[in-house]
């Protein structure tokens, strides 16, 4: 019963504290359209629009005119999934990530020649995969549900015209679902039970960096984005098959347990050749070594499990990682600036612990964007990025669960688009 129960609570704080990953896995960094166009590699320099809240808030300092951009990404995203094996048999299911659409918005006012003022609404981190009752791994992963939706208020001062720092913080809320079968071990395979997690909380964070004009052509620039802690009071619902044997059917039991988003720093650089070309590269560390284990508390259980259940401890031993990319702008006419980049990304899992919920390896990313200014304080920026995942695979077992092994290739398409307006 240990076993069993782990898959619920402890599966919820898996998707909870690793939603970034998928989301660079399956799907991209949707904060900002235009910085999607050249692979992001300017994302802490660039300093383009009113996203920049997100991606460097010193940025906000070179703006003259108010400035407001919403935009969306869409999604789409496969995993082609092979050589699975499994004890109690069951579909490969590849479809498990259906289309999301992922918003943005921001603004930013200038203040004065020094002082600027903005607010920012993303989603930095987000997951959905439904594998389906019949997927080979169900005891393993079934359907998974994660949202992060971040506000963040911010500020930013310039020193003078080269040099610029701000600081945002962040109001995060998060909230997820996650739903499995159990196996009845008397009949595995047969009679299946179901359990549904559900658990949100709201944390605070912070987003700062540094902006420096070095020269007239090159910009420098550093952004960190601080860990959240989040403590999550979840509510457990077990149904049906094995759970109705035992005379539980149908109840929900209270959990509480703590994840930390790791924090992370951007460096990127902006040269300008010319009135023509830019040049942008970047690279971001993000400090996933802190996620060791993870830690349950369950409270309100029966005698029969309490003394099984009160405290569940699972290793996870990620490591930190490290983002690098390339990329470039060119300034077609007075209208449009066509934008491509180029990134690798590690992937902080291990082959030991990873499983069919965070099934992901390191990842390339390669992008194309465009700009277009029809009027002089109206651009429209559009964006498509296709990524591809090295081929990795999973080898769970348990006794109470069997067997499930399988090799994933996962790759996504991303497209954007995003309006600014100045005034």
């Amino acid at each position: 019963m240990k076993k069993i129960m782990l898959n619920s609570p402890v599966g919820l704080a898996v998707v909870l504290a690793s939603s970034n990953v998928l989301a660079g896995g399956f799907a991209l960094n949707e904060q900002s359209i235009s910085g999607m166009g050249s692979g992001f590699a300017g994302r802490s320099s660039s300093a383009e629009d009113a996203s920049t809240i997100y991606g460097n808030p010193a940025g906000m300092a070179r703006f003259k005119k108010e400035q407001v951009s919403v935009g969306a990404a869409t999604l789409f995203a496969k995993s082609d999934i092979s050589r699975t094996r499994s004890t109690f048999g069951g579909k490969e299911d590849g479809d498990m990530v259906p289309t999301t659409t992922v918003p943005m918005g921001y603004y930013v006012k200038p203040v004065d020649d020094h002082w600027a003022f903005g607010v920012g609404f993303y989603v930095p981190f987000g997951l959905i995969t439904d594998y389906g009752s019949g997927f080979a791994g169900r005891y393993y992963a079934n359907k998974s549900e994660v949202t992060t939706l971040t506000f963040q208020p911010t500020i930013s001062y310039a020193f003078n015209e080269n040099v610029s720092i701000g600081f945002g913080p962040t109001i995060n809320r998060i909230g997820g679902e996650i739903s499995g079968m159990v196996p009845n071990p008397l009949s595995p395979g047969r009679n299946d039970g179901k359990l549904k997690s559900t658990g949100d909380d709201t944390a605070l964070g912070f987003n700062a960096g540094v902006l420096v004009q070095a020269t007239d052509q090159t910009r420098l620039g550093l952004t960190y984005h601080s860990k959240v802690s989040y403590h999550l009071d979840a509510k457990t619902k077990v149904t049906d098959g094995i759970f109705s044997v035992l005379g539980v059917s149908g109840r929900s039991y209270d959990a509480s347990l703590d994840v930390n988003t790791p924090e992370s720093v951007d460096f990127s650089v902006t040269h300008q050749f010319n009135h023509d070309w830019t040049l942008y590269v970047g690279s971001t560390w993000t400090r996933w070594s802190r996620f060791k284990a993870l830690t349950i508390e369950n409270s309100g259980l029966p005698s029969l499990l309490s003394g099984q259940l009160g405290t569940i401890s699972e290793e996870q031993n990620w490591h930190d990682t490290w983002a690098h990319a390339i990329g470039a702008a060119y300034q077609l006419n007075n209208q449009w600036v066509l934008r491509s980049g180029f990134s690798v990304d590690q992937s902080p899992t291990n082959n030991t612990d990873r499983g069919p919920r965070i099934p992901t390896g390191d990842r390339k990313v390669i992008s194309f964007g465009a700009g277009w200014t029809p009027v002089e304080n109206v651009t429209i920026d559009f964006a498509y990025s296709y990524l591809w995942e090295e081929s990795v695979k999973v080898n769970d077992t348990s006794p109470s669960r069997g067997a499930y092994s399988a090799r994933y290739k996962n790759s996504a398409s991303g497209l954007g688009t995003a309006v600014s307006y100045r005034f």
